[in-house]
């Protein structure tokens, strides 16, 4: 594996009304080993704007203008943190921000994957975002799941790992059925499965398993690979993605 993309959600990244930074530093810890001792090209999608920006200005969130009011605060303060944080490693980070029309066109899309090279290729961590400051619903993907997995497809990166407040993909629910089992390894997903009703764990977070699932959907067909893991306890992820043990978490895979 040469690249990959991280994706980190709105619930990793907030504790009550403030950004959990500790979280945050531990996810630049664990880029910067992977950089390092993997010699893996990274990208990585981040949500948390919003979420950040509530820590500065309590706005109804259920309001889509206050939500890009809270986006256009919380989306530098989000990258001041991620900046002060890679340059302890002495790693560059640039910010990129996107709607779901740039992957629908040719022109834009070619466009993007040319910038994120260059960062690339001069050892530059690209953070990407949905720009829903600007957008209307008709450009957003809604969720930053489904953006991950068109930045893996679109911009040639071998895998995608979502960091969620979900360890990974049950047979049932594990809240409700203390019998439910973590399937570790999926190769198939039901339609029924991506048309069940979305279900964020956090008020900040647009997603939930459904939009995961869809994500993984997405790169299945195109014979891309996924991984769902816990974002709050990196363990696992260590693991699979800096020792190849795939010890927990679910990857999601056409077999071939």
């Amino acid at each position: 594996m040469k690249r990959l993309v991280i994706k980190v959600g709105s619930a990793v990244l907030r504790e009550d009304t403030d950004l959990a930074i500790n979280r945050l530093n531990n996810l630049v810890d664990f880029i910067a080993k992977l950089k390092k001792e993997k010699k893996l090209e990274v990208i990585l999608v981040s949500s948390g704007a919003v979420a950040a920006g509530n820590t500065k200005l309590n706005l109804n969130r259920s309001e889509i203008l206050n939500r890009q009011a809270l986006a256009a605060i919380g989306q530098p303060l989000l990258m001041k943190y991620y900046k002060k944080r890679f340059l302890q490693f002495d790693i560059t980070c640039a910010q990129v921000l996107l709607v779901a029309e740039d992957f629908d066109s040719r022109k834009r899309s070619q466009n993007a994957k040319s910038v994120i090279e260059i960062l690339l290729a001069n050892d530059v961590v690209p953070i990407i975002n949905e720009n829903d400051v600007i957008a209307n619903d008709e450009l957003l993907f809604g969720d930053n799941d489904q953006m991950a997995a068109h930045a893996a497809y679109f911009f040639d990166a071998d895998m995608l790992a979502i960091l969620s407040d979900i360890d990974g993909y049950y047979d049932d629910n594990p809240h409700e059925n203390k019998n439910a089992k973590m399937q570790k390894n999926v190769d198939f997903i039901n339609q029924d499965e991506l048309q069940m009703k979305h279900s964020p764990n956090s008020e900040f977070a647009t997603g939930g398993i459904v939009t995961k699932l869809k994500a993984a959907n997405f790169l299945m067909q195109r014979n891309k690979k996924m991984y769902l893991t816990s974002g709050f306890d990196l363990t696992n992820a260590y693991d699979y993605l800096l020792y190849d043990n795939h010890k927990s978490g679910t990857i999601f895979q056409n077999k071939k």
